[in-house]
């Protein structure tokens, strides 16, 4: 499985940036699916995580209401749709992708850059 990760980008506060997950070797609904970020200087956050495909989605508190998650099942992709942007949403971004009950991601892409200025 390979995870392509894609449309980060340079934005202004209040903007709005849609992010893409290409998911390749098995449909994406198999895996529990999430976004992280990483912002410089801080840890890894967990932004959204599904139980399977975008099943029950949870957000962290710090995008609830500005991001949210879709998926586009014929390019089995999955999309993160940022509302709002925030300079402190600076960060790379990455997908990651793990099996049902698994506990840890075994699957990642390679993260997009995404710029909010003030």
């Amino acid at each position: 499985v390979q995870l392509q990760a894609s449309g980060g980008g340079l934005v202004q506060a209040g903007g709005s940036l849609r992010l893409s997950c290409t998911v390749s070797g098995r449909t994406l609904t198999y895996y529990g699916m999430a976004w992280f970020r990483q912002a410089p200087g801080k840890e890894r956050e967990r932004i959204v995580y599904t139980v399977r495909g975008i099943m029950r989605p949870s957000y962290a508190d710090s995008v609830k209401g500005r991001f949210s998650i879709s998926k586009d099942s014929a390019r089995n992709t999955l999309y993160l749709q940022m509302n709002n942007l925030k300079p402190e949403d600076t960060a790379i971004y990455y997908c990651a992708a793990k099996a049902a009950g698994d506990p840890e991601y075994e699957f990642w892409g390679q993260g997009t850059l995404v710029t909010v200025s003030s």
